[in-house]
């Protein structure tokens, strides 16, 4: 039966891997109604059909398809019925889930280690888990997925770690690694009414759509049920759900979206990406959304150029040949030369529309391109591009300057010490982690085998994690080459991020980063991860004390101040692949961590792109008698994920910041502003010699009705 049963598994598996999940259905009920059939054909059909139910989120069905097959099947092999057991026992888990983490849906719900609120109600379908698990484990004892998933199974109801058998056990699932704590987040997308439906993989954007100063929210969904979502924030602690009077309720499929005022009229504008991981499906035009400035968006994709057909969710807007004009680098994915996806470089025509000029670029590349992002590595000016990979490629393109009007990249990866690691790589970000004033590379790795909670319990138990990537992280030697520090970093760990962004959790200029997990395997039940930057040297994993390590699949995620007191909360983009993975999104806010001082810096360009993408940012002060300066771009962050382009800087516990200094890339105008009193959201034009003082108030979430002006420093918690 074993022969039968792989016969038929690949035809299956890979009608599994092409059809969406109810075009799966369809095609297994046409097997079983044939009106002359086999018993292989009829048990494979049936087994992918509970499968496809896992994916629907019917998980009661596929519950009862699998119990059949294992009651009433003789002669089952070992490894067939272990298949299905394990396929059982996510199923249990899955349920119970859905009826206590979605039906009963709290800010605790699925946050890893699971505590307080998060324990289930009702623990049912997590005992009848546990069981399948533990005789999973007897089979064979070295099953480390099982052996994850038992012992979060036990967590769900409260049980971890004292009732769980001492040779099954996995300690110190509980706390941080480190003895660095940080002080909780609590999650208010459900009282703040952010999450009015669950969605699958999608972006997220946080910025200040409408320039009231109060920062806006906006996610899509890839799943082409689900239009994005629009949540205007009404500057009093609560927000107003704008989707279908914005129109943008009607756009659909997007996985990831970015923000950029490609047209210079003071109003940011929003691009959608599409058709990613879809291969010969996935192309569909992405989307430019023009922002009207009343409150709407128009779809104007066709008309500025943009029109084209690539799978994709990897961009970058950046000023490529400095005219003072926002141009835009897609990174397509190509996944087998019959199917050729080559990258597009638009040029911004300073009118409204774009033209491709990548072919006269110097480069035009085919990869399966999964992250892209842009920054001057080697401060000379121009912007350059890094490019991530699920090839085993990496790439820095250094722009060279224009010819004819048009920038000219070369591919530096081998002269910059690039290239030296062969793995596939997703989410990546320019930042200065060490504040030295030169851009370093975050890479994250995406290379696994089966779900991931095989990986992570071999981490959490010191087993070896076999070939699965880690993160890296490349310091920049300033000469044009990088040096791979992610060993001494503290970061050599499998992580799997797929979104991610970097901030600064508790205002000691140093950025940290938060990064959302997973892959589409529901065995995949591993927590997105939160590092914290010890003084640019290391960093170290307060998951569990930050209380937002989501068991969800993690995309889009953005670092932001949204309630206006000083400190950066971060909301997330939450949910899977499939319908059934489908979940809510969450809003982490920060309570304070340190009483460190902040500064909020809004810039405007005039020569210069008017949302300033590129602009340098140094501030100068001293703490503690020492004098330090950190580093900030305008930018969105991360490639899976956007922040707002109005920089947050943490200043340490100084009381005063000696010099603030912009440097504007296209006019190359420096900006030098003295004695700035921190504490303050301030607003900065180009060529002017004077900063405005925004006066924004700040919002408590708990309880709308109240509000305050800025207070002095170091900010007073609610």
């Amino acid at each position: 039966m074993n022969q039968l049963y792989n016969e038929g598994l690949k035809e299956a598996f890979n009608n599994e891997n092409t059809f969406t999940p109810a075009a799966e259905m369809v095609y297994y009920d046409s097997i079983l109604a044939l009106p002359s059939n086999t018993p292989r054909n009829i048990f494979t059909a049936r087994f992918f059909k509970a499968r496809v139910y896992l994916k629907l989120g019917e998980e009661q069905k596929s519950i009862e398809i699998m119990l059949d097959l294992l009651n009433n099947t003789p002669g089952m092999p070992d490894l067939l019925k272990n298949d299905i057991q394990k396929n059982l026992a996510i199923a249990y888990l899955r349920l119970g889930e859905r009826t206590n983490c979605i039906s009963n849906h709290s800010g605790g719900s699925c946050i890893f280690p699971i505590q307080g609120k998060g324990i289930y109600v009702d623990p049912t379908y997590s005992q009848k888990g546990i069981e399948l698990y533990k005789e999973l484990l007897r089979q064979d004892p070295d099953d480390l997925e099982s052996r994850w998933l038992l012992n979060v199974a036990y967590m769900t109801i409260g049980e971890y770690p004292g009732q769980v058998p001492a040779e099954q056990l996995i300690p110190g699932l509980d706390t941080d690694t480190s003895s660095i704590k940080v002080r909780a987040f609590k999650d208010m997308a459900g009282p703040l009414k952010l999450n009015t439906s669950k969605n699958m993989a999608g972006g997220s954007i946080v910025e200040d759509f409408n320039n009231d100063g109060y920062l806006d929210i906006v996610t899509s969904c890839w799943g082409l049920g689900v239009g994005m979502h629009f949540f205007r924030n009404n500057s009093d602690g609560t927000f107003t759900d704008m989707s279908e009077q914005s129109g943008l309720d009607k756009m659909k499929g997007g996985l990831n979206i970015m923000q950029a005022d490609y047209n210079n009229d003071g109003f940011v504008d929003i691009l959608v990406l599409r058709g990613a991981w879809l291969a010969k499906f996935g192309n569909q035009p992405n989307s430019l959304l023009r922002n009207n400035g009343d409150g709407t968006f128009t779809d104007v994709t066709i008309e500025s150029g943009l029109l084209s057909f690539h799978p994709t969710q990897a961009g970058t807007w950046a000023d490529f040949n400095n005219d003072g004009w926002l141009d835009l680098f897609i990174g397509n994915e190509t996944i087998s030369p019959e199917h050729p996806n080559p990258s597009e470089l638009y040029i911004n025509n300073q009118d409204g529309t774009f033209t491709n000029v990548s072919p006269k670029s110097g480069y035009e590349q085919e990869g399966f391109m999964k992250g892209v992002t842009s920054g001057d590595y080697n401060n000379d000016g121009w912007p350059d591009i890094f490019i991530s990979m699920l090839d085993g490629r990496k790439m820095l393109l250094k722009n060279k300057g224009i010819k004819s009007k048009i920038p000219q990249f070369e591919d530096v990866t081998h002269e910059a010490g690039l290239d030296l690691q062969p793995t596939f790589t997703f989410p990546t970000w320019f930042w200065d982690y060490n504040n030295d004033g030169w851009p370093d590379i975050f890479v994250c790795g995406y290379d696994f085998h089966g779900s991931l909670a095989k990986v992570v319990a071999a981490e959490a138990l010191n087993k070896p994690t076999g070939n699965s990537s880690k993160m890296y992280l490349y310091r920049n030697n300033r000469d044009g080459t990088f040096t791979d520090v992610t060993i001494e970093a503290g970061l050599g760990h499998p992580v799997f991020a797929m979104g991610a962004n970097f901030g600064d959790i508790d205002n000691d200029g140093w950025p940290d980063m938060y990064l959302g997990t997973g892959n589409p395997d529901y065995r995949s039940l591993i927590p997105n991860k939160m590092f914290k930057n010890i003084g640019g040297k290391r960093f170290v994993d307060v998951t569990s004390s930050a209380r937002v390590g989501n068991l969800q699949k993690g995309h889009g995620v953005a670092f932001a101040d949204i309630n206006n007191d000083g400190n950066q909360d971060i909301f997330i983009e939450m949910g899977g692949a499939f319908p059934g993975d489908a979940y809510y999104n969450s809003l982490y806010v920060n309570p304070g961590q340190e009483n460190n001082n902040w500064v909020s810096i809004s810039l405007e360009g005039s020569i210069t792109n008017r949302s300033a993408i590129g602009a340098h940012i140094g501030v100068t002060f001293t703490e503690e008698g020492k004098k330090r300066t950190v580093y900030r771009d305008v930018n969105s962050g991360g490639s899976f994920g956007a922040s707002p382009f109005r920089k947050e800087i943490g200043i340490g516990k100084a009381t005063v910041i000696d010099e603030l200094i912009i440097k504007w890339p296209t006019s190359g105008t420096v900006q030098v502003f003295k004695n700035i009193k921190p504490c303050q959201f301030l607003r900065i034009k180009e060529n002017s010699d004077q900063v405005e003082k925004m006066d924004l108030k700040m919002l408590n979430f708990n309880d709308p009705k109240i509000t305050r002006n800025m207070i002095d420093c170091a900010p007073v918690k609610f």
